[in-house]
């Protein structure tokens, strides 16, 4: 059912892109909005449909149903349904009147629908259509081929189990609007990637009322894997995204997934700068569960001098330097790992995904993160994922887990790199890695379950002798007939590691020189 629902969503795309070549509005702002308000529009209309027509009391009329159905169902007239602006269609002002609807449907559910930017604008569900069309002379040809490509396709047998409807489908529609809000789809997470956060982050363990946040939540594809998981009954979602974009499709996600309870915390604003999420006194709100695959790469100068004075105290390993060159190469991903750790609760779990790099570089902010990860315990594991299991990008990632709740000094780590095969992915080279492959990440983590080359447990003290490193392949058994095979990797190792101690020596030197001058008496 999913794999036929995925090709119609596909076609329905290509249809409706083909449609804004023909007008003149190819790979611009306004087609994506265009587009976004139309798939909004169907799912709420089919889901609506099919509710109906499932609906317990047969004898209860549309009008009846609508005005009784929960806030999991859309509100609209029976004038507002796709099958009757179909046949409306050859009147003279027919785009009028889809426009109309638009406005009517936004104004009947703007309760619960709306979404909310961190200033307190209301973003609503829909704006007219002709808000987009530059020429009044295109307005009434767009508003017929529009009604007939969506009246085309029919997604009313799908509703039954909650899962991500657009984890795939954000990814292939967004691949041609990167250019005017940065490269989504390098950030978009694979399902298979959200389902491992989630079966380890969860644990099996039943919970109930809890919360479950994502400061950089795209489409949503991680939280929905986290509440499904637990239950879209049994947790609230809280979220954040710079993205117009994305958040137009987390909504629709939440709403098809049962979770429209949750639409209020939703908010699209710069999480780095301005947190949304506050408590009543206005401190930063804390999560018990996070999952999150920030941004790695981009320029946030402008944010910097802002982010030093955070009044929340979230940077405590600082704030990356402004390179001369290069300043999309700011490694804005250590600012939002940085807000996660301060988001935790006391009881709180969090699964982020972040560049490999991360857990071997040698000194600065992400030395100092994990030297926080581990001196206060926090660290449960990380897994190291195959490369290119991304869009649009070839980089290497891993997934670290967080935990508030551990006790033990023990670290699992574990190297699921050589996992996966490759596979082309809307012409693109993507590693996928199979059901039996993912199984086997999440057993063996859960289970703590060592094997030579794969998976090891680490002690504490063992990650702060090797510079606070946190690579399986500094830890994992080697097979005997590759020990030789991997000297060079040794040796760089051992390089880092001995850099990291020079590093340390100068700054007790430094310490030391400032002692014997006196400097440091008020420190006593």
């Amino acid at each position: 059912m999913q794999v036929d629902y995925l090709d119609k969503v596909k076609d329905m795309i290509d249809d409706l892109k083909a449609m804004s070549s023909d007008l003149g509005l190819s790979n611009t702002g306004d087609e994506y909005k265009i587009i976004g308000e139309l798939f909004t529009y169907k799912f709420l209309n089919d889901k609506l449909v099919y509710d109906f027509e499932n609906r317990e009391d047969k004898t209860e009329s549309f009008d009846e149903f609508v005005e009784f159905a929960d806030s999991n169902t859309a509100k609209m007239k029976e004038k507002h349904l796709l099958k009757n602006l179909y046949h409306e269609q050859n009147k003279d002002d027919f785009h009028q009147i889809l426009d109309k609807t638009l406005k009517e449907i936004s104004d009947m559910n703007k309760d619960v629908y709306a979404i909310e930017t961190v200033t307190g604008k209301k973003q609503s569900l829909f704006e007219p259509l002709a808000s987009y069309i530059r020429d009044e002379n295109k307005e009434y040809e767009l508003a017929k081929r529009v009604i007939n490509i969506l009246y085309q396709y029919q997604f009313t047998g799908i509703y039954d189990g909650g899962f991500d409807y657009f984890s795939t489908i954000f990814e292939y529609l967004i691949k041609d609007y990167n250019k005017d809000s940065g490269k989504y789809a390098e950030y978009f997470t694979p399902l298979f990637a959200g389902n491992i956060m989630a079966d380890i982050l969860y644990d099996d363990k039943p919970v109930s009322n809890v919360s479950v946040y994502d400061p950089s939540a795209g489409s949503g594809t991680l939280l929905l894997s986290m509440a499904n998981k637990i239950g879209t009954d049994k947790c609230s979602i809280y979220s954040q995204d710079i993205s117009q974009k994305s958040t137009q499709f987390l909504r629709i996600n939440l709403i098809l997934n049962k979770l429209t309870h949750s639409l209020n915390n939703v908010i699209e604003g710069n999480t780095v700068t301005n947190p949304a999420h506050l408590s009543s006194s206005g401190e930063l709100k804390t999560f018990d569960y996070i999952v999150s695959n920030p941004p790695f790469n981009m320029d946030f100068s402008a944010m910097v001098e802002k982010a030093k004075t955070d009044r929340h105290k979230r940077f405590f390993a600082g704030v990356p330097t402004i390179p001369k060159k290069k300043k999309d190469s700011m490694a804005i991903y250590l600012m939002f790992l940085q807000h996660i750790i301060s988001s935790l609760s006391e009881k709180g779990k969090a699964a982020i995904v972040v560049p490999t790099g991360f857990v071997t570089a040698a000194a600065g902010i992400p030395l100092k993160i994990r030297k926080e990860l581990i001196d206060k315990n926090m660290l449960r594991g990380v897994v190291h994922m195959p490369s290119s299991i991304f869009a649009n990008t070839p980089t290497s990632v891993s997934i670290l887990f967080l935990d508030r709740t551990k006790t033990d000094e023990k670290v699992m780590l574990l190297d699921a790199s050589n996992l996966g095969t490759k596979t082309k992915v809307d012409n693109n080279q993507r590693i996928l890695l199979s059901d039996q492959e993912v199984n086997k990440i999440i057993t063996y983590f859960k289970n703590r379950k060592e094997e030579v080359e794969f998976s090891v447990l680490a002690d504490n003290s063992d990650i702060r002798k090797n510079g606070y490193f946190i690579q399986a392949g500094q830890y994992v058994e080697l097979k005997e007939d590759e020990v030789d095979e991997n000297l060079d990797d040794r040796i760089l190792f051992l390089k880092d590691k001995l850099f990291n101690l020079l590093t340390e020596s100068k700054e007790l030197d430094d310490k030391l020189f400032k002692s014997l001058r006196g400097e440091n008496n008020n420190d006593r």
